[in-house]
Parts: C-alpha cells; structure tokens; sequence
C-alpha cells in the first residue's frame, strides 16, 4: 500500500462512505475508522474497498442477525478450549492465542466453526482499547499432527478475517512449530492476501520467549511463556 497523507485518506472514506450509503442505507451506522480499514485493504482502492464493505454488511446480517453469536451456537468449538485471551502488548494491542493441536478435526462443523471464529474475532475487537484497531495472536502449535491438520477450517479462517475484518490483525507470531507443518503451511499461503501475509512470523524456538518479550511485556504475557498472567477463555473474555 502505497503512504499517502492523512487528509487524503480521509478524503478517499469520505468518498467511499458517499457511494457505499448509496448503495447500502445501513452503511449510514458505520463509522469513519472501519471504512478506513476497508479501504486500506483494498491499497485505497475506493471501488475495490466498496465492495470489499458491502459484501460485509451483508455477511453480518446473516451471519450475526443478533449482533452476536452466542456460546449456545458453538458449543462444539468453545468445548475444545483452543482459543484463550489475556493481556496486551506494547501497542496495546489485545492478546489472543490459539492452540492449533486443540482443535478437532474429527469434530469440525464448518458453519458452526466460522461462528465460532465470528465469535473469537468479535472477542478480540471488543478488548481493544480506545484508539486500538488491531489485535496481536499467538498461535501455538505445540503437539500439532497430520492428524489436526485442517486446511478446510484453516482457510475458512483466513478468509473470514481477510474479508469482514481486514487491517484488524496486527501480527500473528506462529510457535512452536513442527516442521512437518510447513507442508500445510504451503498449501494455506497462496490464500494470504499481500497485505496479510507479513504479518505471519514464525518464531525460533530457541528465542521464543526473547521474541514474544519484544512484542509483549513479561507484566502482559500468559503463564505458559513465562509471563505474569493465566490465560482466559475465549468465552470468559
């Protein structure tokens, strides 16, 4: 994406909220900062971003028609206990992490599963502070088999992020990796929007907890990586 000043790409949401009212009354109820978001995603291509945010509004209301998914529609996912909160890091940025080998694949419900990750990211959106639009996720694949492999869900995730919330994700630091996940990795990449794809970071093992204290503060980081705080589930957030 290429920098332009603040004034202009101020400019370029006010055109776009222009056109997008037009065409969905409902976009009248989303503010300025949201559509930005769009609107980056799409290198401040206003039709491109348009579209990118109608498909959204859409999305929400079918997906979301309370304005929330309950724990009731998920029970499946949220029994796993795969996805936990906790913290901030230096940004202030929310903290999530998710343990890939928790996931069962044998289990998996693919719609209930995208609410699931509806509900995780509308989670995550809600800690973030005042000024805050993005979040920061640990994934954790210690443990990880063929046998938790996963790519339909993998993608599903990928693309309910990349298209209803893009720019919210600010780093996602992979640990723990085994190598045999590079073969999944392979397929899962070319799924990854260029906006997307330098957020990954796969981290060392040998500087794992050097590399999560350059992002997070030891006051911040979970438990488990030698941090202050217990993790939180999901739900409990």
């Amino acid at each position: 994406m290429g920098t332009v000043d603040v004034e202009t790409e101020w400019f370029l949401v006010a055109k776009m909220r222009a056109f997008v009212e037009t065409q969905d009354p409902s976009a009248k109820e989303t503010d300025n900062f949201t559509l930005r978001r769009f609107l980056r995603a799409r290198d401040l291509d206003i039709e491109k971003g348009s579209s990118l945010f109608l498909k959204y509004l859409k999305w929400r209301r079918q997906t979301v028609p309370n304005g929330f998914i309950s724990e009731s529609e998920i029970q499946n996912d949220l029994s796993q206990r795969k996805v936990f909160t906790q913290g901030f890091d230096k940004a202030r940025r929310p903290i999530l992490v998710c343990f890939l080998a928790k996931h069962d694949y044998s289990k998996r419900h693919m719609e209930e599963f995208k609410r699931f990750v509806t509900y995780a990211l509308d989670k995550a959106c809600a800690r973030m502070p005042s000024g805050q639009e993005k979040f920061i996720c640990i994934a954790d694949l210690k443990g990880w088999t063929y046998g938790h492999c996963d790519i339909r869900a993998y993608i599903a995730s990928l693309e309910t992020m990349q298209s209803y919330y893009p720019e919210r994700l600010g780093k996602a630091l992979l640990i723990n990796v085994p190598g045999i996940f590079m073969k999944a990795w392979k397929i899962i990449y070319p799924f990854i929007d260029k906006n997307t794809k330098e957020k990954f970071i796969f981290v060392d093992n040998k500087k794992l907890q050097e590399a999560l204290l350059e992002d997070i503060h030891e006051s911040q980081l979970p438990e488990i990586y030698g941090g202050n705080l217990p993790l939180v589930p999901i739900e409990n957030a």
